[in-house]
């Protein structure tokens, strides 16, 4: 059991990965929306809305994780059994159909939702006009310390923190095995050799799924940064005194993005997400380059799958390179001018305070929470979230710094659709490396 305690070492340790260092992760190639009915008496109030009797109350919350869409629809149902006057009306967005652009689309039209994502730093600072203070919040108390930097500014907190996640390799232990692997790669001598060894044995060793942008222009790129002073790099490229070309760990991470394309299935860049988590669950290979929130749709096409996470190392420091990135991957957060606030509010706070949030959070969302008083059972979570729990409980993490791009998603989209140039042999690496900076001057400008 992941006990509160265990809970708080991991925040010490994670603060200073963000720090120092959220998906939009995450998921599926598709748009769903979901629209819960009203399950609440007309007759009623809502004891916090603040309205008159009679009075429904319709509360519109727009996200991005297409793994939990069904499971927030149930959770909003009970809120509104709890909560007669109350409709919540969901609709979920997917990774590959861009949250960025579909959000800022409502907010263009006017049909501006309740509640919600942002993933902090620099997205933050875009959305911050129309934000809602939720400083005084009773669950702020409760947040982890490391869910807290990438939502503050001037010393006010803007969002809810969704839990804590982390990527990797996840590798499929019993191909590993039959390729009679013995020992785990920490470096990128090992993982070629590794690959080389299972290919060797007639596995293919990576199942890319570089048709998504953001699996290579947000998880991908931060780990060039994630392994050097993020902060500072981030600055020097802001302010032009460094280039991507002359970042030795961007050098380092080249060589990294080679060996996945050597030893990749066939055709990476015409691979969604949800192509690549299937054929990974089903055998087709013996690694890929995903998060925890997969852990559900792998069990669920494969319940005997047997996985673990490995680093992603751009050379031979083997301390240095068995790491995983763990962070926020979004935040909730509540538009200023609602006309229903109070209840977006009263949601944010019950859905981590009451029993009914908290088994949800943990049981159907399966998320590692971001809140003290909510334990984590590891045999509920899965194999991979237990990884990442040993990994930062070991002090062994890296950052996510994908969302202090200038612009956020307006520079990574376009890195990441550079990447799949590079990929499908259009480009050199120099040119990538230049074309990165091309694009990051452009938006540092702005």
């Amino acid at each position: 059991m992941f006990k509160k305690a265990t809970l708080v070492s991991l925040a010490l340790i994670l603060v200073l990965a963000i720090v120092a260092g959220c998906g939009n992760g995450n998921n599926n190639n598709a748009t769903n929306n979901a629209t819960n009915g009203n399950a609440g008496n007309e007759n009623a109030t809502n004891a916090n809305s603040g309205g008159d009797a009679g009075e429904e109350k319709t509360l519109k919350i727009m996200q991005f994780k297409v793994e939990i869409a069904d499971q927030l629809a149930a959770l909003a149902r009970q809120y509104e059994e709890e909560n007669p006057g109350v409709k919540i009306e969901i609709e979920t967005v997917g990774g590959g159909a861009d949250y960025g652009a579909a959000l800022r689309a409502k907010f263009n039209s006017g049909d501006k939702p309740d509640i919600f994502n942002n993933g902090g730093f620099a997205d933050l600072d875009l959305w911050l006009e129309h934000l809602e203070d939720l400083s005084n919040e009773p669950w702020v108390n409760d947040l982890v310390d490391a869910a807290k930097p990438p939502m503050t500014k001037d010393g006010k907190l803007y969002g809810q923190a969704l839990n804590l996640e982390g990527y990797g390799y996840i590798y499929n232990k019993d191909l590993f095995e039959e390729a009679g692997i013995t020992e785990l790669p920490k470096t990128i001598d090992e993982l070629n050799a590794v690959a080389q060894q299972l290919q060797d044995a007639g596995i293919t060793p990576f199942m890319n799924g570089y048709g998504e942008w953001w699996v290579l222009g947000n998880h991908f790129t931060n780990i060039g940064f994630a392994y050097t002073d993020a902060d500072k790099l981030v600055e020097d490229l802001n302010a032009g005194s460094t280039t991507f070309k002359d970042t030795e760990s961007f050098q380092q991470w080249m060589d990294l993005v080679d060996t996945t394309i050597k030893y990749s299935q066939q055709n990476p860049i015409q691979t969604d997400y949800n192509t690549q988590v299937t054929e990974f669950a089903l055998g087709e290979a013996a690694m890929m380059q995903q998060g925890n929130w997969t852990q559900v749709q792998l069990l669920e096409t494969n319940p005997d799958l047997n996985v673990g996470f490995l680093p992603m190392p751009i050379n031979n420091d083997a301390d240095a390179m068995d790491k995983l990135p763990v962070g926020v991957p979004n935040n909730w957060v509540v538009w200023k001018e609602s006309p229903v606030k109070d209840v977006a509010k009263d949601f944010l706070n019950w859905m981590v305070t009451s029993d009914a949030g908290k088994k949800t959070i943990v049981e159907e969302f399966k998320f590692i929470p971001a809140f003290k008083s909510i334990e984590a059972d590891e045999a509920i979570l899965g194999q991979l979230a237990s990884d990442i729990i040993t990994y930062a409980n070991a002090g062994k993490t890296i950052s996510w710094n994908w969302f202090k791009y200038p612009g956020g998603e307006a520079t990574s989209k376009p890195m990441g659709e550079m990447m799949q140039a590079y990929i499908a042999g259009e480009v050199t690496r120099d040119q990538l490396l230049e074309n990165f900076m091309s694009k990051w001057e452009e938006m540092a400008a702005q």
